[in-house]
């Protein structure tokens, strides 16, 4: 398996230079085609006119999403004009409350997903709900940067968290050609008596697999010495100075399909080096 379709939405300006900083160099060393969504989003979140609402303001919120839109796009193309790698850019504008059903058709057919950390400042809202839709939805893989932090075409030192879950085990299989192109892979178990207390050697099993496929592995076992589990699997990944991070994703829904649930969410919020997640 390998990645040969890969796909970044880019919804802010101001994210193109270090997104696309990544992705390139990753679909380059993968051989794949990375395509390009440029979307501008309407965030006045209105299908209909609400009270007070006049028709011009409804078509400057529309302009304004068209204008973002195009200047992602004009970016996108003058950087990825300038790599030797085949692309495809669209530019299109969307409603708030379109955005989950745009998003997931498009990472339907993707290998693998590559977007800009969701929460801190500056972020808009509808950023959590495209990293949502891409795999909860469109059940694709997410690779998610972490700020100021370079994406290596093939990481070095990743760790991986493992808790026996299906969503981790569904993480490691979609992040099989990273980690086999690793120097080192890192199974992380906080707390093993939690998840398979009838497991006299956890992560064993684990490690056999990705052996056989040649990852070099080993594994640690972590008490759970912080208040989260998410705590203690970032300072592993600081310890060993990791450059990677990979985990199953974790949802819970009331009002849409799933939502990022607190640890996942936790969890990106304060990582320090690229996040690869599935559900």
């Amino acid at each position: 398996m390998s990645y040969k379709s890969m796909l970044t939405i880019l919804t802010d300006p101001a994210e193109v230079a270090e997104v696309l900083g990544a992705a390139i160099p990753l679909a380059a060393e993968a051989g794949a085609h990375l395509d390009v969504l440029c979307l501008g989003i309407d965030r006045t979140q209105t299908g209909y006119y609400f009270a007070g609402a006049t028709a011009l303001m409804h078509d400057e919120t529309i302009a304004q999403a068209q204008a973002e839109a195009a200047a992602i796009e004009a970016a996108a193309r003058s950087e990825l004009g300038r790599h030797d790698l085949t692309w495809g850019v669209d530019a299109l504008v969307a409603q708030s409350a379109s955005v989950t059903g745009l998003v997931a058709r498009r990472a339907r057919f993707a290998d693998l997903v590559i977007l800009p950390k969701p929460y801190g400042p500056g972020r808009y809202s509808d950023a959590p709900v495209v990293v949502e839709s891409a795999m909860f939805q469109g059940q694709a893989p997410v690779l998610v940067l972490a700020d100021g932090v370079p994406l290596t075409a093939t990481p070095q030192k990743v760790v991986v968290a493992w808790n026996e879950s299906a969503e981790a085990m569904t993480a490691v299989r979609r992040a099989l050609p990273l980690l086999k192109s690793a120097d080192m892979v890192s199974i992380c178990i906080v707390a093993p008596e939690r998840h398979a207390s009838d497991a006299s050697d956890p992560g064993a099993e684990l490690s056999r697999m990705l052996s056989r496929h040649g990852v070099k592995v080993e594994v640690t076992i972590l008490a759970q010495t912080l208040s989260r589990v998410s705590e203690v699997i970032a300072r592993h990944v600081d310890d060993i100075a990791a450059d990677m991070l990979v985990m199953g994703a974790y949802g819970h829904s009331r009002f849409r399909e799933a939502i990022l649930g607190g640890a996942t969410r936790n969890m990106l919020e304060h990582a320090t080096v690229p996040v690869f997640m599935a559900h």
